[in-house]
Formats: structure tokens, sequence, C-alpha cells
């Protein structure tokens, strides 16, 4: 194809391009999003003059509907979330009436003016919206940024000064809340409260941000302001639950999408296999595509899942493009660049800027770029292996044709069960809705804690149960017997000498380790301890930018990894025995003979050794390791089918374990289709016959403490999660089982043993029970 000028790309002539030749069977899949026309809303009549100068200085005259709705609500004081696709103007609706209420000082009972809080879940995504807002520059509106890197002096400012103030949930649990006499001015002239980007908060993540929000608000009444609270979402089932679920506060939502889009151009691709039968690498593929694309003069980004994904990507993409350029007489080479996190804010305007006047046109990223750049009027979009889900799916596809142009995007399968099925079934991707985002903000795990920050904050009380629910007066008396808190006449007070927010992280549970160079001291990374255990033990290689390390102490005690550079020759993967205990079965579905169960659950895993590994896959040796086991209570889907049952199904005694260890693998592999989650969010244990239930059982678990939801959903949706399971395992074209269906990238036991025609007649027997009927008792 010719170098292609801007206004000339056509996405089907690329696509065509792209999959000539040997390339032919890799396309699997073409769905066309037709074009849509917006439709407007005449400009609110209350917004303040300053406000609207400012706004059509810059070009924004009109209104789509729905950001005339998110304005007309969170105007009259209604709590409300906007869900609608990428680039479709969120912002403009929260920015109109809370511009106009910091312009004109509505509410504010100081001398100050009335102020607004906006919370994002990156620093990047603030510091993008601070750029906005100091262009729009709103005469009397003072806009500050608000983040762990503020000096003191600039923090003393803004508690003073400020109506706008742009942060994050991580500065107001350990800053703003703690200290909130300080903030006592800012607080009692709070008028409104945006929650951006409200989609990632799902997960325990979600329930963490929950808290702090219902103490914020809490704390903001305590001081007479009942702030107006306006989220913005990427497309998610339910947002209205979401929302109402983060705030403890019905919530309106706003999900018809006014804006106009061009049409799209949607693949789904196979990456294919080399020429010894091994299938391509879903990088490397990625970096073709992306060589192509940028070689054709399409520009593209191209989302990878992971940082050492991203320089891949990059760098192979990079090398494709300056051969081809030195084979045509030394010309130059199209610019691609990386995109991850830790890029400097300076980094980060060059490249926007690039992107804008074509300089660069290639980009690898992480996803987090959907949080933290404008990447707005690229041409095509590349997703290497599935985002997760449908949400950040079309999330992604959205980076593309913002300009007003129609627009491609690749989606590159992975190999993993959840993309193998995928490709198989287009319609899971194009004809179904996006899913809900799951949070429980009652966790005891979580919400416990949090509870006695706030009562640090302000002395708790029962009727504090409007903010955080009716479980609040047991989980404060269990806080009390744990001497964390102590009760007095008027509420439950703060018991200890220390800070009650230091000792929540809102990002994770337990502790960080950082990896760090033994040689150089520098810090190469961290990771939770958890994984610690399995990925950065003694005589593990830790790969950090694609240079190969080899961790030569892990000490748990200081939180710390050292490691020395170099390529051993092997990679290293962790062997785990896994065991769990039912604590409690919350509810029990028979199915004929089986039956399936949800509950409470005590996991406990111990890392018990280490397998030097080549690149072929052959193990050159097993080594011991002497680590700590990790408990974990948490909340679990499980299903059991007697002996007599399997045999009935064909799977003799001997071959139950590797059935069950096969049909867990692929069980988990499968829940994303439903629940928002990743792999790496849920566990699983398979056993021929456990103490709990007497019989085989295979059991899959949320992988946080208190749970997350994920296998309350798994067991909702269980007919239709064990049957796409099923259906992928039986499918897939392999012999013996391969990591598109049954094997697992973290099972603790090597793989080992795993049946695959055994997970098949075992699910089909399965789900033909559930068309028993099961006697009255």
């Amino acid at each position: 194809m010719d170098h292609l000028e801007q206004t000339d790309v056509d996405p089907r002539a690329v696509l065509e391009h792209l999959s000539r030749g040997a390339r032919a069977d890799r396309l699997v899949h073409v769905r066309t999003v037709p074009a849509r026309e917006g439709r407007v809303v005449p400009w609110p009549t209350w917004c303040a003059p300053t406000v609207t100068a400012a706004l059509h200085g810059e070009g924004i005259h009109t209104l789509w509907e729905h950001q005339g709705t998110v304005a007309e609500l969170a105007h009259a004081g209604r709590h409300v979330v906007v869900a609608t696709g990428t680039a479709s103007g969120k912002s403009l609706g929260y920015l109109l009436p809370v511009l106009t209420a910091l312009s004109e000082g509505t509410g504010a009972v100081t001398g100050r003016g009335a102020t607004a809080l906006y919370l994002a879940p990156t620093k990047a995504l603030g510091a993008d919206q601070e750029a906005r807002l100091h262009t729009l520059a709103v005469p009397g509106v003072r806009v500050a940024r608000l983040d762990g890197d503020t000096p003191g002096e600039e923090r003393r400012w803004i508690r003073e000064h400020a109506h706008y103030v742009l942060t994050n949930p991580d500065l107001l649990h350990h800053t703003l809340l703690p200290g909130h006499e300080r903030w006592a001015p800012f607080l009692r002239a709070l008028r409104y409260v945006v929650v951006d980007e409200c989609h990632v908060y799902g997960g325990v993540f979600g329930a963490h941000v929950s808290a702090v929000l219902r103490r914020l608000l809490r704390v903001a009444a305590r001081y007479g302001a009942e702030p107006t609270v306006i989220l913005a979402s990427a497309t998610v089932a339910a947002p209205d639950e979401l929302a109402s679920a983060l705030v403890g506060q019905e919530v309106t939502a706003v999900t018809a999408d006014a804006s106009p889009r061009r049409e799209r151009v949607v693949a789904l691709w196979d990456p294919g296999r080399t020429d010894d039968g091994r299938r391509r690498g879903t990088a490397t593929e990625t970096a073709d595509l992306l060589a192509d694309l940028v070689g054709a003069g399409v520009q593209t980004v191209a989302f990878a899942r992971s940082r050492v994904g991203v320089e891949h990507v990059a760098a192979r993409a990079r090398e494709a493009l300056e051969a081809r350029a030195a084979s045509c007489s030394g010309s130059a080479a199209p610019q691609v660049a990386g995109y991850r996190g830790g890029y400097l804010p300076e980094e980060r305007r060059a490249l926007e800027s690039s992107l804008r006047d074509r300089t660069v046109m290639g980009l690898a990223a992480t996803s987090g770029l959907e949080l933290g750049i404008d990447i707005a009027g690229l041409d095509a979009v590349v997703i290497a292996g599935w985002p997760g889900t449908r949400a950040s799916f079309w999330q992604q596809v959205g980076r593309a044709g913002r300009r007003g142009a129609s627009s491609l995007a690749v989606l590159v399968a992975s190999d993993d069960p959840l993309d193998s099925y995928l490709l198989q079934h287009p319609e899971l991707v194009f004809d179904e809705p996006v899913e809900n985002c799951v949070l429980d903000p009652e966790n005891p795990y979580v919400l416990g804690p949090h509870l006695a920050a706030a009562a640090a904050e302000l002395p708790l009380t029962p009727e504090d149960a409007r903010w955080f629910g009716p479980g609040l007066a047991g989980l404060a008396e269990q806080l009390m017997v744990g001497g964390i808190l102590r009760a007095r006449p008027t509420g439950w007070y703060w018991a200890r000498p220390d800070r009650a927010s230091d000792h929540v992280a809102l990002r994770g549970v337990g502790q960080t380790v950082q990896i760090v160079d033994g040689r150089s001291g520098r810090v190469l990374g961290t990771v939770d301890e958890a994984r610690a255990l399995s990925t950065v033990h003694e005589g593990a290689v830790y790969v950090h930018q694609g240079e190969p390390h080899v961790v030569t102490e892990l000490d748990l005690d200081a939180s710390v990894a050292l490691v020395v550079a170099g390529d051993p020759g092997w990679s290293t993967r962790a062997r785990s025995e896994s065991t769990f205990v039912i604590r409690e079965t919350s509810v029990v579905q028979p199915w004929g003979a089986a039956t399936l169960a949800s509950g409470r659950v005590e996991v406990t895993t111990q890392v018990t050794s280490f397998q030097r590994v080549l690149s072929d896959g052959t193990v050159i040796g097993t080594h011991p390791l002497d680590l700590p086991s990790r408990t974990l209570v948490t909340q679990a889907v499980w299903w059991t089918l007697p002996l007599e049952e399997l045999a009935l199904a064909g799977v003799g005694e001997a071959g139950v374990p590797g059935a069950l260890h096969a049909a867990e693998h692929a069980s988990i592999g499968m829940l994303p289709l439903l629940a928002t989650c990743d792999r790496w969010d849920i566990g699983g244990v398979s056993t021929a016959l456990h103490p709990d239930t007497g019989l085989p059982t295979v059991m899959v678990y949320d992988g946080y403490p208190g749970g997350a939801g994920f296998s309350r959903r798994a067991f909702t949706e269980a007919a239709e999660w064990l049957t796409a399971t099923r259906d992928l395992i039986g499918s897939c074209g392999c012999t013996d089982g391969c990591p598109g269906c049954v094997q697992s990238p973290k099972c603790g036991n090597g793989n080992e043993p795993l049946d695959k025609r055994g997970a098949i007649a075992v699910l089909d027997h399965l789900l033909s029970e559930r068309t028993v009927v099961v006697p009255a008792r």
C-alpha cells in the first residue's frame, strides 16, 4: 500500500493490505460499527457569562444532549453519573455547573467563594484536566493540582486560596481527611465533587475508594456542606448501581450518547503460527502490524498489557521500519515511541505534541494510556490481547477516529482461553452489553480499617450508618475488642497514638516488596508480597524492561528483593501447594447429583519449590524453597460431583485429578467473560476428595481478602459460565491441552496433571445434571 495522507485513510483498504498473502487466514472476523449523527440541545441559560465566554473562545458553542442533561441535573443539586463512549465530551457536562458555581461563588459561606474537588485515578489525568482548565482561564476561578509531589508551601496556598482542587483518592485518604481541620474553610464551601473515570473503581480498590468518598461526605457534612457528586465513566452496565455503591446515595445515570461518531471497522485477528508450528507471540504480531500500519502512513496506537510488552512492541516495530527505510536509499523511518507509567509531565506533553503534528506516527502504550494522555485523532488501534472487559475494549477502540474520520481497530488474540473463545464467538464481543463493575462497599476487610480512620477524623456514632451501612456497629465493636477503638458515651474513638490512615493501602492488600539492583541500589520495580513469594524468591529470574536479572535474596521483613543483572539462560517457574477450608456456605443450588455452592473459604498457599526452564520448555532442575505459607479468607464458588457420577461420565478414579484440574483452569480463564476481572484477580483449587464436602470438588475464589464480588457473579451465572468453559475446551484444536484451553500461566503445580478429554466429559456431565429435577425432601 502506498503512503496515505491522513484524510485518505480507508479502514477497509488498510485491513485488506494487512491480511494479504501469508496473513490471509489470520483475519478471523470483521465488524463495521456504523456512523451516528449527533443530537444537540440549547446552551443553559444559567451558565455564568464568564464560563460561556471561555468555552466559546475554545470553539465550543453547542452541547450534545447528554452533556446538557448532566449539566442540568448537577446544577439542580442531584448526584449524577454520565456513562457514554470515548470522546463523547463527558467533561463538558460537569464543567458547566462546576465552573459556574465557582465563578459566581454560589453556595459560599466564606469570603473565598464556592469550592470543588476533582478526583482522578492517576496523576496524569489530573495533569491533563489542569492543563485544560488553565487554557480556559475562567476569570476568578483559581485551579490547583494537589498530589504527593506538591510542595508544602504550595499545599498551604491551595488550602487557603484554591477554588477547584484536582487530586486523587490517595491524597484524600492520607492527607486531606486526616487533616480536615486545616481544610475547614475549603470543606465548608464545598459545592461539587467530581469523580472521573469511576469505572476504574471496581473490586477491592473500588471498595476502598467508596469508603474514602463516604468519609469525605461525612466530614463535609460536619462543616455544613452537602456537595453534589458528579461521576464520569466509560460505558458500563448499570452505572447508577456502580455510582450509588461508591457514594452510598442515590445517583441518576445518563447513558444515551448523543455525540456524533464516524464509521469504525473492527477486526479480530489470530496471530497464526511460525514455520515450526508454534503459535506466534501476541506482542510480536502486534509489533509487525504496527510497523505495517505506520509504514503505510496510518497513525496508530498499539496497546500492550505490560511495560515489558510496550518496550518489545515499540522496539520491534522501530527496527522493522528502520530496516525498510535503509532498503529505500536511506530514507527516514517514521517515528515510533513507547508510552508507559513513570513518564514525567514534560515528556507526556512533548509526546502529545508529536502525536498532534504527526511527527510520531506509531505509539506502543499500556492500557493506562486510556486515563493519562490525550491521543485524539489517530487513524487505527491495535490491541495486544483481550483487555479483560468489553468496556475496556471499546474504550481502547474509541481512541482512534476522534477527528471525525473513519477508523480501524484490530484485536490480536493472545494465547489465553478467553481470547481463543472470543475468536470463535465474535458475537460475545460485538453483540453483548458491557459488563457490570462489581464492588462490595461493605466488605469488612476493607470497611473495618476505614471505620478506624473515620473515627480518628470524627468520633463514630451509630448515626454514621447512613454513610457506612448497617454493619457499622458490629464492625466498630470488633475494632474495640482489638484495642483499635475505644467506646465513650459520645461514640467510638481512635485508641492508638499512630495515624489510622497509615494502616490502609488503597491500591493493594499487604506489604509491597521493592525489587532492588544489588550493585547500584536502584529500585527496579515493586510487587505485592503475595506475588513476591512466587516471582522474586531467591533464585528467580526477574525481567525488567527486557533485561533478565537473578534474585539473590528475598527479605520479607525488610520488604526487599535484591537482584543482579544477567541472563542465566533459563527462566524460572514457582511450584506451590494450595488447600482450602470452607468456613461458611452461604447458598447451595442442587444440580441433580451435583451441587453448586457459594460462601466464605480459607485458602492456604505455600510456594514449595521452583523449576529452571529452558526456552523450549525443558525443565533442567527443581529446587526446594523454605517460604512462609499465605492464608487468605475470601469468597468462593465451588461445585461437586460424586465419584460414581464421574465414573458414569467415563472418568475413572485415577483420571479424576487431571480432569478436575483442567476444568478448574479453563473455568478461571473464562470467568472474565462474565465478571469485571482479570484471571490474575482470581484463583482456583481442585481436589479428588475434599474433607469438607466429602466429594470431588472444584473451587474458584476471589484473590482478595474478604472477596471482590467475582465469585458471586460466577455463582449467579454458573450455567453460562460453565457452558462457555466446556465449549472452549471442546473447540480447541490441540490434542492434549494448551495455553489456549486448559494450561494456566499461574499454575502452582506446573500444569500437572491435566486431562483435557476428562475435563470435557466432567463438564458435560455436570451441565447435564442441571436438568435433573431434585425430589422434594
